[in-house]
């Protein structure tokens, strides 16, 4: 069945509550096993309708922000989410009240209940009011940046499709599309501000009201950090603070060497090259037929996925007017069905969605086995190892994708994971500042993050770019706004992932693809670090983690020549 056909319903949440609270109390009520089991079965069943009708909303209205069925949708959502999720809640609370608890953990995966603990604490009916506000908030923020309209040259762009202008070779054309998007973010700030300053107060007062002294707290338990804390998390970024921004900026002195420059401004940071960056070779519908190709030759299971997926068009890839920006993967519970979100611009980028993105898909895909919504994905540091993962595990195949300009891919596609970790904790380390002070003003706010930027991105000359010295970078920034402390997660996947691109593409370790597929195939059925001992992966907390991807990954981009990547 095409996504097309798949059927939306908005539902009922009067006659859905009925039948919920009938079939929790034959949880509560069960005295044998089975009968408990049978009451969680359907709950799951029940909650996997709501899902899917959330889901399919949320991709149609994330399509066409214009499209005013799906605006009303997303509305209705912001409203009643939050008492799907207070159904959810009592749900939790009676499956680690009941009578049969040990029993019931011996049956279905231990991380159903570890979330239900963290639920229990990170919700309260009362609150209802706070949660409604906040989603409707997120909606907010997406719609003002899906409604760019840049002018740019005689055309009008989306901020996705502006973007190879900022990579243009031509110094001017790179500049001026520059100015063009941060002055969109100038134009709005006080937009932006006043959407932000709103969210911080409203889970600030989600947070204290629930008994944690800050959102920090809150977040950390929301995120669900089973297997690691806050210091574990400062210390981290410490390491990447001393050890990894040295050797990026010794990458950025080779790129202003490498394009002839004394220095670099920011708008050259997007031109890696001297005579462009790799661009892929064909359409966008070409692309996914060498994807389809590629994932074939990869193996059995890859094959079968992205032929599901491209026969169910469960891709939609292409940038336009009205369309949220950025990417994402999403599984749609009732039809067991991965959908990939992305907005192609011509650039590597698009390349990278086919294979960051089809990680994550691939993952829900071999996860179709489990029933409890909220662990079909993992948490976010471990699912994201399966997205970074997959972008160097198609890396015997980027041939097809770049021809000639192969070499300049792959050695910017390692460069730029490396030189994303600063930054990746830099936008954690910004927000843990600010909602450890949530009255400071928006003013207060920018200052925090260009003085943490210059310390993690020190490359950041915004010399042309006032607005930027002013502190506005981080407004492009939406998992700030829509999934607060959603970011450290990247990081500490991507030093993961590291250890499969050396298992896959250095050491052609023949184990490799065995480790990865047992980990999509476990779904979010096991904590982090179990996931990692499953895959045979180093944690990025064990002492020398951060040591040995810097070694790994400078040697190997030390290793190439100029000549090689011209």
């Amino acid at each position: 069945m095409k996504f097309s056909e798949y059927t939306y319903l908005r539902p009922n949440y009067e006659t859905y509550k009925v039948e919920f609270l009938k079939t929790l109390q034959l949880l509560t009520d069960a005295t044998v096993l089975s009968e408990a089991v049978n009451a969680v079965q359907h709950l799951n069943e029940l909650r996997g309708t709501i899902e899917t009708a959330y889901n399919l909303a949320m991709i149609r209205n994330s399509v066409d922000t214009n499209d005013a069925f799906y605006e009303k949708e997303d509305e209705f959502w912001n409203e009643y989410q939050p008492l799907f999720q207070e159904l959810d809640f009592q749900f939790y609370q009676a499956l680690l009240s009941s009578d049969l608890l040990e029993e019931l953990k011996a049956t279905f995966p231990a991380t159903l209940f570890l979330f239900a603990e963290g639920r229990v604490k990170t919700f309260h009916s009362d609150l209802i009011p706070l949660f409604q506000k906040e989603n409707q908030l997120c909606s907010d923020f997406s719609k003002l940046v899906a409604s760019a309209q840049i002018s740019f040259e005689g055309e009008i762009y989306t901020l996705s499709q502006i973007t190879p202008f900022t990579q243009s070779v031509d110094e001017t054309t790179r500049r001026q599309a520059t100015e063009k998007v941060t002055g969109f973010y100038a134009e709005n700030e006080a937009k932006f501000d006043a959407i932000y300053d709103e969210m911080i107060q409203v889970r600030t007062e989600i947070a204290t009201k629930l008994g944690f002294k800050n959102y920090v707290e809150f977040g950390d338990v929301l995120m669900n950090r089973w297997d690691y804390d806050r210091p574990m998390i400062e210390t981290y970024r410490s390491e990447v603070l001393q050890k990894i921004v040295p050797v990026t900026q010794k990458l950025y002195e080779r790129q202003a060497k490498r394009n002839g420059l004394s220095k670099l401004n920011f708008h050259d940071l997007s031109l890696v090259f001297p005579n462009g960056n790799a661009t892929p070779k064909g359409t966008p519908e070409e692309l996914v037929a060498k994807a389809q190709k590629m994932y074939h030759e990869l193996s059995p299971e890859t094959g079968e996925f992205f032929d599901f997926m491209v026969n169910n068009e469960l891709l939609d890839l292409l940038s336009k007017t009205g369309k949220q920006a950025g990417g994402y993967c999403t599984y749609i519970q009732d039809y067991q069905s991965p959908f990939i979100f992305a907005n192609f611009n011509g650039t590597s980028h698009d390349v990278d969605v086919l294979t960051h993105e089809a990680g994550h898909a691939f993952q829900t895909y071999e996860s179709r086995w489990i029933k409890e919504p909220e662990i079909v994905f993992p948490n976010y540091e471990s699912c994201e190892i399966h997205s970074m993962s997959m972008e160097f595990i198609a890396w015997p195949w980027m041939d097809d994708f770049f021809e000639e300009q192969t070499n300049k891919y792959k050695f910017n596609h390692l460069a730029s994971a490396l030189q994303f970790l600063p930054y990746g904790v830099l936008v954690d380390h910004f927000q843990q500042e600010v909602y450890s002070n949530p009255n400071w003003t928006s003013a207060e706010r920018k200052a925090c993050w260009r003085a943490l930027e210059k310390q993690y991105c020190p490359e950041r000359d915004y010399e042309l770019f006032p607005e930027l010295e002013n502190g506005i970078y981080w407004f492009r920034q939406g998992h700030i706004f829509t999934s607060p402390f959603y970011y450290i997660d990247y990081t500490l996947a991507q030093v993961c992932a590291f250890q499969f691109w050396k298992r896959f593409n250095v050491d052609k370790d023949e184990t490799a693809w065995q480790d990865y597929l047992a980990i999509c195939q476990v779904g979010g059925t096991k904590t982090f670090l179990e996931i990692l001992n499953i895959a045979h992966l180093q944690s990025p907390f064990e002492a020398g983690a951060l040591d040995d991807t810097i070694i790994l990954v400078d040697d190997y981009l030390s290793s190439v020549t100029e000549e090689q990547i011209k």
